[in-house]
């Protein structure tokens, strides 16, 4: 017995040694980009200013803004579904809820570009909020299947409901958004930096919202739901605010996402554009930011740069999942969720000590 208890206490001594090592190994990865931060972080923010000028081709700059639109839709799922833990297959209907409702305040009641932005942000919070009630009694298989079904409603409500939205043929000529006078275009880069700014305004919010008592809610449910209920956590609220601004985020993409191609039918927000704001939080990583950045280059640009293979481009591109799937079933920066939280670097010498005096 007492042979089976110091056994026992070795194999929790190696698991325990392994677990802090790999947490060490995990922060390595990320010492480089962490000790240059201060100049590669300007650096970035320069390069990307200057992007248009150096690139000044424009259907490769067409291509970039989807990529930045794209990478605002996977940061809103990802709050959904990286952070709490609640998967979505209908998430192209908020898209859609900020595009239509974003193009029809614009060209049916004349109003502005940001403040129909807005009113398309808060309609899609407020049906948000609907639809966050069902992941109060439903998770996993269930919920997706009720997401799955709104993007499907959705899709017919815009299909019939042809006195405002246009139905079949739906809504063409969307004016592109103007600031003091001036027409954003993709000729002039103002659609470009359109996309930027509120690219960087989401990163920013999901960059103080994850180091919040919110974001420390939403993972403590996605980790384990009753924990946080005993810990005192209002789990039924933020499953809600999660829904609510996951909704928001998505609709602000939509609307950007109208104005870029200035027209929407119900076909171009279907069950495909749920699958691929899904595959970019996978392909990244759920529950890391910049994940979501390298999934929306590599899914939306992967295909553009690949025409010339034709139709072997896809076989490719399927290849390449499943590869994924097989080496990196967690994404590319999956490793990341596993550490919330900076180690400072007291902490770090510490676990380091712990971890030689348990070898």
């Amino acid at each position: 017995m007492v042979e089976n208890k110091d056994k026992n206490i070795s194999t929790a001594k190696e698991k325990k040694s392994f677990a802090i090592s790999e947490m060490l190994n995990l922060h390595q990865m990320e010492k480089w980009v962490h000790e240059k931060k201060r100049i590669l972080l300007p650096a970035l923010i320069l390069f990307l200013l200057a992007f248009p000028f150096i690139l000044s081709n424009q259907y490769l700059l067409t291509v970039t803004i989807k990529i930045g639109i794209y990478s605002i839709l996977a940061l809103g799922l990802n709050v959904l579904t990286g952070y709490t833990g609640l998967v979505s297959l209908g998430h192209a209907g908020f898209v859609a809820i900020g595009a239509y409702c974003s193009a029809i305040l614009s060209m049916k009641a004349g109003m502005p570009f940001f403040p129909s932005v807005l009113l398309g942000m808060l309609l899609a919070g407020v049906i948000g909020v609907v639809l966050g009630l069902p992941s109060l009694r439903v998770t996993g298989t269930y919920l997706s299947i009720i997401t799955l079904g709104f993007g499907e409603i959705m899709k017919m409500i815009l299909m019939n409901w042809q006195s405002v939205t246009g139905g079949t043929l739906g809504i063409k000529n969307i004016p592109k958004p103007e600031i003091f006078g001036m027409e954003l275009t993709v000729q002039n880069y103002g659609l470009y930096y359109l996309a930027l700014f509120f690219l960087l305004l989401v990163s920013l919010f999901c960059f103080f919202l994850v180091r919040s008592k919110t974001g420390r809610a939403l993972r403590g449910i996605k980790g384990d739901e009753l924990a946080s209920t005993m810990m005192g956590v209002n789990v039924n609220f933020y499953k809600i605010l999660a829904m609510v601004i996951s909704a928001m985020i998505c609709a602000l993409g939509g609307s950007l996402y109208s104005r870029l191609i200035g027209y929407v039918d119900p076909n171009t927000f279907n069950f495909d554009v749920s699958t691929m704001i899904l595959s970019i939080v996978i392909l990244g990583g759920m529950g890391t930011q910049r994940g979501m950045y390298i999934g929306a280059i590599l899914l939306i640009a992967f295909p553009e740069v690949s025409r010339f293979l034709m139709e072997y481009r896809f076989v490719l591109y399927g290849v390449i999942l499943v590869l994924m799937m097989r080496f990196r079933p967690a994404g590319l920066l999956g490793w990341k969720s596993r550490l919330p939280y900076p180690l400072s670097r007291q902490a770090k010498e510490d676990l380091a000590k712990e971890s030689k005096e348990l070898v």
